[in-house]
């Protein structure tokens, strides 16, 4: 067994990280457009990150995939690609800015669509039958 070079699984990483966050920023924007005061954008790409990675991650398991592509499309693109360091900013500010109400509903939402989203995926690739 041969054990690949460090810098090797970082390139991979890097080539799917540009590629998610390429993807966010478009997808984010799209969805925000000019909806002021609620970070719908970073929402939904929060829980299509989320659903995503529980249906890939579940396929990767279930498969012989190499393990460049997993690392490139798992932790490169996809952690290019979920936002919640930009949701944690987000939510601070409207707390920052006495929108409580909008706070909590921006966490509750993040966490609950987020974890039925992960749920959602691993069911979808667990009923596929093609590994």
């Amino acid at each position: 067994m041969v054990v690949e070079p460090w810098f090797s699984k970082l390139f991979w990483i890097a080539l799917g990280g540009g590629a998610g966050s390429a993807l966010r920023y478009a997808l984010a924007g799209w969805v925000q457009q000019d909806r002021a005061g609620f970070p719908l954008g970073t929402l939904t790409v929060n829980i299509v990150g989320c659903l995503m990675m529980g249906f890939l991650a579940t396929r990767f398991e279930m498969s012989s995939a190499d393990p460049r592509i997993r690392l490139g499309v798992l932790v490169g693109v996809l952690g290019g690609f979920t936002t919640f360091s930009t949701f944690s900013w987000e939510t601070l500010k409207l707390i920052q800015d006495h929108d409580v109400l909008r706070a909590t509903l921006n966490a509750g939402g993040s966490l609950v669509s987020c974890m039925a989203a992960v749920w959602l995926g691993q069911a979808l690739a667990r009923r596929m039958s093609i590994p």
